[in-house]
C-alpha cells in the first residue's frame, strides 16, 4: 500500500503544460541485471506501467544474446504480449534494433516503432558498435531506411553526449553533427543521453541550444539523464526550461549501461513525475500506482528501489 502524501504546485507560465515520459525500464533498466528476470514478470512490468498511465513505454532490445543477455527472451515477450490482454496494442510499442538483423525480428512481429543505438564518442562507438564514429552511420542507413519503408517510426539514441569515460569531455559540435546525421538518416527523435551522468544544467542548455542552431526543433529532441552525480533531475528541469516535451526516464531508477562501467541509475519515472507535478506540468501518470509497480519490481529483483520518491512512499515496517 503506498502512501502518498501531498505537495504544494506552483505552477510556472514560461514551462510547458504537458511533457511525455517515454519509459524506458523494461529495457534500459532492466538489461544490465545479472540475474535473468523471468519473462513473465517482465511482461507484467510492461503491464503494470501501461496501466499506471504512461504513454511509451520500450520493451525490449532484439540483440545478440551475447551481448545482453537479460534480453535474450526478446522475441517471447513480445510474442507474449501481442498473445495476450495487450493484443494489437503491444505491437505498438517500441523495441530497441541494433541492425538489419534486429530489425528483421522487429519486422517479422509486427512492430510499429523502433529505436536505434548510436554514439557521440569514437571509443565508445569502438567499444559499443566494432564501428569508428563515421562508420556507424553506414550501419544505421540501411536499417533506418528499410524501417521507414515498411511504415515504421524511428528513434535514434545518441550516447555519451555530455562526457566520455574514455575520452572526458565532448565538444558540443561533435554531438550535434552526430545526432544532425542521424536525424538526416530518417530518425524522427533523438534522445540525447548523459550515459554515464557527468552533465550539468547549464552544459544541457548549452547543447540545446546548439542543437536548435543547427536546425532540428524542440519536438525532434528528447533527453535522458543518468543520475550518477546526482544531477539528473537538475538537468531535466533545464531542458524542461528550455522547452522539451519528451524525457526519458526509468521506473524506480533501474539501469545503466552495460558498455559503460561508470554509469550508474537512470533518472527515476517517479522522482521526474514528483517535480513535474510540483511544476504543474501534466503526465498523465498516476504516481501511486508508479511506485506500487517499482516496489513490485524491487521485490522480484530483491532489492529496494534506488528512487527517492519510492523510498519516501513505500511504508516500512
Amino acid at each position: 500500500m503506498v502512501e502518498e502524501r501531498g505537495t504544494s504546485v506552483a505552477e510556472r507560465p514560461d514551462l510547458p503544460d504537458r511533457v511525455t515520459i517515454y519509459e524506458v525500464g523494461p529495457r534500459d533498466g532492466l538489461q544490465n541485471e545479472k540475474a535473468v528476470v523471468p519473462v513473465e514478470a517482465k511482461a507484467e512490468f510492461i503491464r503494470r506501467l501501461l496501466a499506471a498511465g504512461l504513454p511509451v513505454v520500450e520493451a525490449t532490445s532484439f540483440v545478440h544474446p551475447r551481448w545482453v543477455p537479460q534480453l535474450a527472451d526478446a522475441g517471447d515477450l513480445m510474442t507474449s504480449l501481442i498473445e495476450g490482454e495487450l493484443g494489437e496494442a503491444a505491437r505498438k510499442l517500441p523495441v530497441l534494433v541494433p541492425n538489419e538483423r534486429g530489425l528483421d525480428r522487429a519486422l517479422e512481429l509486427g512492430c510499429e516503432h523502433i529505436a536505434i543505438f548510436g554514439s557521440a564518442t569514437e571509443t565508445f562507438a569502438q567499444r559499443n558498435l566494432n564501428r569508428s564514429l563515421d562508420e556507424q552511420f553506414a550501419m544505421f542507413e540501411p536499417t533506418v531506411t528499410r524501417a521507414r519503408e515498411a511504415g515504421m517510426d524511428v528513434r535514434a539514441y545518441v550516447s555519451m553526449c555530455f562526457g566520455d569515460p574514455w575520452e572526458g569531455a565532448v565538444p558540443i559540435d561533435q554531438v550535434v553533427r552526430v545526432g544532425k546525421r542521424l536525424h538526416d538518416l530518417g530518425a524522427s527523435q533523438l534522445s540525447l543521453g548523459d550515459t554515464i551522468g557527468v552533465g550539468t544544467a547549464g552544459h544541457v542548455k548549452h547543447l540545446l541550444e546548439a542543437f536548435n542552431e543547427a536546425g532540428l526543433p524542440n519536438e525532434a529532441l528528447a533527453v535522458h539523464f543518468h543520475d550518477t552525480y546526482g544531477q539528473a533531475l537538475a538537468n531535466a528541469l533545464s531542458a524542461l526550461q528550455h522547452g522539451i516535451t519528451t524525457f526519458d526516464a526509468s521506473a524506480g531508477g533501474l539501469g545503466g549501461c552495460p558498455y559503460a562501467k561508470s554509469a550508474s541509475g537512470n533518472l527515476a519515472t517517479e522522482d521526474l513525475v514528483w517535480m513535474l507535478r510540483g511544476l504543474g506540468v501534466d503526465t498523465g501518470v498516476d504516481l501511486a500506482s508508479l511506485v506500487a509497480t517499482s516496489t513490485w519490481m524491487a521485490g522480484v529483483l530483491g532489492r529496494r528501489s534506488p528512487s527517492r520518491v519510492v523510498t519516501a512512499l513505500t511504508p516500512t515496517d
